[in-house]
């Protein structure tokens, strides 16, 4: 798991460090620049020309009439500059620098890659009045090594048709401070990077991407890579902003790690992500296990006309290794379930409800909603169920449906409860306004409220647990937006919860939850490869599990 950090704990983290244990803060920014000069590398190879900075002149000619003389000048200028990639192969490396901080760090990584003989200039963006004081020295170094910081102006034709030709861009503009809309010459900035193609990396958080939630200020960076410095921020794989972030590399430029874990990893309020490079290892099943040890699941699902979605819970269900499992589902839809069926066993549910407890109540873990519809005598048998089941359920769609106006269901449970909402879903039960601006604050505060784990579905899935502690989910891809996924993912849940070999002393029943939430993106990402993320399908995710678990076996 990647431990995340909010912007305002890498504020405090950044003040511990600098005011208590008295590390330079030209130190910290000498190393982070030293990252971002090393993702640049790993982007465009090594510098292929000799040492030296790069300058051109200033100012292009108007079209459309007769040239002066000046003018002349200034455009061959231009040509010079797009002529000259063909004489000279050293990359080129634009760097584009805020007045803060996150500039200071752009400053630096400039000249490292200007000392490791790229072609590199950088240009301050914003009021120069502005910049720090560790900017300030680190553009004094830059100056000793052969470069400056100069003032950007796209209007500029030279200048912008340099950059039009560079090989990388570095984003230094802001960093985790930033919470209002881009404006201005920042804004002008943005669109242009965005609008040219150019492959960048982005210092700390691509410039637009509030840190704590991934919401875009108004327009974003779309980065090819982020270096972000000690700890990842929560934006980097939430909503938009993953989608702004490219590859995330988190790089260690000196904080403690105690201090890291002081203040953050023994927090009231953990979050962890969990990428899609990450690895778990699922322990070896028991070889005298039997079929009831890997769990016994009861599903109430289906409705007249959506028949599929107890056969996609069940059948992922089976395929996260549960040991069997009961499927129930209205009398009308059950001759269709029992040709849809092998492995699981389907039955008609009975008139009584007495029945139907006791045929729940012999099993490990339940999943009550998928395709259950929103029939009044339905949402009164899931509230009955939630109230008299001491096991641990699983409530998906109508499930959470049937909740609306009836929270206290939720309350009174004195097992584990797991919803798995997507925003809508979410929206109807709390009556929050949509969009959720900051999902991750309105999963933890729900599931410490109602005391329950909480899968608030979406681009960077978040999983949250009764303690605060947060999971936000860095697998899957858009061709998972289909219907039935979701059926899927309650199955694989279910199927996990069950096996007792995977309920361990040191691992929670939200941990749980969070490994069959990236399980089920990791099958999502094997889809998209093999198939496109057009034509992929739910039952397409439940035929890739295996290879995920297979991937994640300790037995493998």
């Amino acid at each position: 798991m990647q431990m995340l950090a909010t912007t305002a704990q890498m504020k405090e983290l950044d003040r511990i460090a600098i005011q208590k244990r008295g590390i330079p803060s030209l130190e910290l920014m000498e190393r982070a620049a030293h990252e971002v000069a090393r993702a640049v590398v790993e982007l465009v190879g090594p510098a292929k020309g000799p040492k030296g900075p790069c300058s051109v002149a200033v100012l292009g000619a108007e079209e459309g009439r007769p040239l002066t003389p000046e003018e002349q000048r200034k455009l061959d200028a231009v040509r010079a500059v797009v002529e000259s990639r063909s004489d000279d192969p050293t990359q080129r490396i634009g760097v584009l620098c805020g007045p803060g901080n996150n500039g200071g760090d752009g400053i630096a990584a400039a000249r490292l890659l200007l000392e490791a003989g790229y072609r590199v200039r950088a240009f301050l963006v914003g009021d120069r009045a502005k910049l720090t004081r560790d900017s300030q020295a680190m553009e004094e170094k830059l100056a000793v090594a052969g470069g400056k910081l100069e003032p950007l102006d796209l209007g500029d034709r030279v200048t912008a048709t340099w950059l039009s030709t560079c090989d990388c861009l570095i984003d230094a503009l802001f960093g985790v401070g930033l919470k209002r809309p881009l404006e201005g010459d920042f804004l002008a900035t943005v669109r242009w990077m965005n609008g040219h193609g150019t492959p960048v990396v982005a210092c700390d958080l691509p410039s637009g991407v509030d840190g704590d939630t991934g919401a875009v200020l108004g327009e974003a960076v779309r980065a090819r890579a982020t270096v972000t410095f000690t700890c990842a921020k929560p934006g980097l794989y939430l909503g938009a902003g993953a989608g702004c972030a490219g590859k995330v590399q988190v790089a260690d430029i000196g904080i403690p790690w105690e201090l890291v874990r002081q203040l953050i990893d023994r927090g009231p309020e953990i979050t962890e992500a969990a990428p899609a490079y990450m690895k778990w290892v699922l322990p070896r099943r028991p070889v005298d296990g039997h079929k009831g040890d890997f769990g016994k699941l009861f599903i109430l699902a289906g409705s007249e006309g959506y028949t599929g979605a107890p056969a996609l819970a069940a059948r992922g269900a089976l395929r996260a290794g549960a040991g069997l499992v009961f499927l129930g589902v209205p009398r009308e839809i059950y001759p269709i379930l029992a040709v849809k069926c092998d492995e699981a066993m389907p039955f008609p549910l009975p008139e009584r409800y007495e029945e139907i407890l006791e045929k729940a109540r012999a099993c490990d873990v339940a999943v009550i909603g998928p395709g259950l519809g929103r029939h009044p005598r339905a949402e009164r048998l899931v509230r009955s169920l939630l109230a008299d089941l001491e096991i641990p359920v699983v409530l998906d769609a109508d499930g959470i449906n049937a909740l609306a106006g009836h929270i206290d269901s939720l309350d009174r449970r004195p097992a584990l409860t797991v919803l798995t909402p997507h925003e809508g879903e979410f929206a109807r039960l709390t009556g929050c306004t949509l969009p959720i601006r900051d999902r991750v604050a309105a999963a933890r505060a729900f599931a410490r409220e109602h005391r329950c784990v909480l899968v608030l579905k979406g681009h960077g899935t978040v999983t949250a647990g009764p303690d605060g502690h947060v999971w936000i989910n860095g697998t899957g891809n858009p061709g998972m937006a289909k219907g039935g996924s979701g059926d899927v993912l309650a199955g694989v849940i279910a199927a996990l919860l069950g096996q007792k070999h995977l309920q361990r002393p040191y691992t929670t029943p939200a941990e749980t939850v969070a490994l069959a939430v990236w399980l089920h993106g990791g099958a999502g990402d094997r889809c998209a490869g093999r198939l496109g993320e057009y034509a992929m399908l739910p039952t397409d995710l439940i035929e890739a599990l295996p290879e995920v678990l297979r991937e994640n076996a300790a037995d493998r």
